[in-house]
């Protein structure tokens, strides 16, 4: 009975911490989205349901071939120094604060907008607190470096301690207080594995997610920062370099037609002729 009971409470917690980081999906991109379900579908419900039913029986099903007092328990601690479950549980702690640093910035701006508005009614400080400009801005691209540091960090802890991602199904020991070299055997070795590598696996592909997010946001940014220097470019060329008339004005573009002329003297020495004639 103590076990379900404990399963249950620990779902129960990771469900609060579930429904506290899921806020976050209002502020963050489609890769951000993604990162989320990812952590909480392939990590924290496999750790729940699946991982530590696969881990409870490490300490208690590790066997060593001697009967000497204390050298299973010293041999025990040598090869797992910490638990896989329960470092995969601090690293899911660690991974997940940093969204909590965007919401606390959030209601940082909401707070602020509150005030400003009791100050002067009718007007915001903030058009959208949780728009990601300004401070904001940076406070998320630091979370998303936070949450790819922990998960390499912890990848190479746990590669760093267990020599690789593998668990061997036959280990010596010659420690203190064993007689002599022994052999040790860990349970369901296989199967353990598998898990391991899958966690692995699942951590790495959110590293990825959060380095494309870093990219997509850093290439946004600067694409905004060159369209809005390439408008301003624009204005001051408009403002340096009036338009001018595309055609001159036919009062001073206009020549005189040399025909014209010719026709125009002709008509006159017409009419004096003419004159002339009637005078005589």
């Amino acid at each position: 009975v103590t076990r379900p009971c404990l399963s249950i409470a620990a779902v129960m917690n990771w469900t609060g911490l579930e429904s506290l980081v899921s806020g976050v999906n209002k502020y963050s991109t489609a890769f951000g989205r993604i990162w989320l379900s990812m952590v909480f579908v392939f990590r924290v419900l496999v750790f729940v349901v699946a991982a530590q039913k696969v881990w409870g029986d490490e300490s208690r099903d590790f066997e060593c071939n001697t009967r000497q007092p204390g050298c299973t328990n010293i041999c025990y601690d040598h090869i797992f120094p910490i638990s896989h479950i329960r470092l995969w549980a601090l690293q899911l702690i660690f991974v997940t604060c940093p969204s909590l640093m965007v919401m606390a910035h959030v209601k940082y701006r909401e707070g602020k907008d509150m005030k400003y508005v009791k100050l002067h009614p009718g007007s915001h400080l903030y058009a959208n607190p949780g728009k990601k400009r300004g401070g904001l801005w940076w406070t998320y691209l630091l979370s998303l470096v936070f949450k790819a540091g922990f998960d390499s960090s912890f990848l190479y802890i746990l590669h760093r301690i267990y020599h690789g991602y593998d668990l061997p199904r036959l280990s010596k020991c010659s420690l203190d207080p064993c007689p002599n070299t022994v052999d040790c055997f860990i349970s369901r070795p296989t199967e353990k594995k598998i898990f391991m590598l899958f966690m692995v696996v699942s951590s790495a592909l959110c590293i990825f997610m959060c380095i494309c997010e870093m990219v997509y946001l850093i290439g946004k940014r600067i694409a905004k920062l060159l369209r809005i220097r390439r408008d301003n470019e624009k204005f001051l060329f408009a403002e340096q370099h009036e338009l001018t008339e595309m055609a001159p004005r036919r009062s001073q573009d206009r020549r005189t037609d040399p025909t014209l002329t010719d026709s125009l003297s002709l008509n006159k020495e017409k009419i004096r002729k003419g004159g002339k004639s009637t005078a005589l």
